[in-house]
C-alpha cells in the first residue's frame, strides 16, 4: 500500500509539472514551439544499475514517459520484475520495484551541451533517495560528456561519470549507436557504504573508480512516430575495490549472485510526438 501511494504521488507530481509545462499551449503557441512527448516500453534480461545487480534470472519491464518544453523535461520511469528473486528462491512473484521521477533542463550553446536536474528514487524494500546532477558535453568527435551526481538523502555521496558515444549509419535512417562510460563513486562516510576487506565491511568509507559500461544499440525508425532499439550492454568493475564491493553487496545485500560483471540486453519501443 505504501508503495502504491508513493507511486500515485509521483504520478500526480509529474502530471502537475507536465500541466505547467504545457500551459503555454493555451495561448496559441506556434507549431514548432510546442511541448513534445516520448513514451517508451523496454524489456531487458536484467536490471543493472551502476554495477549493482537488481534482478536475477528474470525479464524486467521498464516503462518510461517524458514530456519536454523549451529544454525543460519531466520523466517518469518504472521497473517491473517479472520473477522477483528473494532470499527464498521459491518465493516468486511479479513486483513493481521502483518508480523514479526526474526533472531536468538541457541546453546548447554552439557545440557545447549542458544541463542538470533532480531525481527522486522511489524504491521498494529500502529507503527512497534523492539526487541532483549537472553535466557538460561537446558536440564533437565521440561526443564527450562529464556528469556529476550528488545524492543528498539516503546514500549521501558522489557519482561521477565520463562517457563517449558515436552513431554509425547502417541503412537509411537506421544507425548503430555505440557508447562507453566510466564512473567514480564516493560516499560521505563508512556508515553509509564502506570498503570491503577480507570479505567483510571495513571502517573506511567507500571511494574508488567504480563501474564501466559498454553499450551497442541499433536504432530502427519505424515511421514518423515509432522506433525500436535492440541493445546489448556489458557492465564491469573498474577497480579491485569496486569488484569486492559489488560482489559483496550483490550477494549479501541484494540477495543475488556473487558477481560483479554482467552482460545483458533487451529491446525498447518508443512513441514520440
Amino acid at each position: 500500500m505504501k508503495r502504491m501511494m508513493r507511486t500515485a504521488q509521483l504520478i500526480s507530481t509529474a502530471a502537475l509539472t507536465v500541466g505547467l509545462l504545457a500551459a503555454p499551449c493555451a495561448f496559441a503557441v506556434e507549431a514548432e514551439d510546442k511541448p513534445t512527448a516520448n513514451i517508451t516500453m523496454g524489456a531487458f534480461s536484467q536490471y543493472i544499475w551502476r554495477g549493482w545487480e537488481l534482478s536475477n534470472d528474470s525479464i524486467v519491464i521498464e516503462p518510461s514517459m517524458t514530456v519536454s518544453y523549451k529544454g525543460v523535461s519531466v520523466n517518469l520511469w518504472g521497473n517491473l520484475d517479472t520473477n522477483l528473486y528473494k532470499q527464498n528462491p521459491d518465493d516468486e512473484t511479479n513486483e513493481w520495484t521502483e518508480t523514479d521521477l526526474t526533472l531536468s533542463y538541457d541546453g546548447t550553446v554552439e557545440k557545447i551541451k549542458y544541463g542538470g536536474g533532480y531525481i527522486y528514487y522511489g524504491l521498494d524494500g529500502i529507503a527512497d533517495s534523492q539526487e541532483v546532477y549537472a553535466y557538460f558535453g561537446l558536440a564533437t568527435l565521440l561526443n564527450p560528456k562529464l556528469t556529476v551526481y550528488r545524492d543528498f538523502d539516503a546514500m549521501p555521496g558522489w557519482y561521477i561519470t565520463a562517457e563517449v558515444s558515436h552513431s554509425l549509419p547502417i541503412s537509411g535512417d537506421i544507425t548503430l549507436d555505440l557508447g562507453a562510460r566510466a564512473a567514480y563513486h564516493s560516499v560521505d562516510g563508512a556508515g553509509h557504504r564502506s570498503e570491503i576487506r577480507n570479505s567483510a565491511p571495513s571502517t573506511e568509507a567507500y571511494s574508488a573508480f567504480h563501474d564501466g559500461l559498454l553499450s551497442a544499440a541499433v536504432n530502427v525508425p519505424i515511421n514518423k512516430y515509432f522506433s525500436a532499439k535492440p541493445a546489448l550492454y556489458y557492465s564491469f568493475p573498474l577497480s579491485s575495490e569496486a569488484k569486492d564491493l559489488l560482489e559483496y553487496e550483490n550477494f549479501q545485500v541484494n540477495g543475488m549472485e556473487e558477481e560483479s560483471s554482467f552482460i545483458y540486453g533487451g529491446v525498447s519501443v518508443s512513441l514520440a510526438f
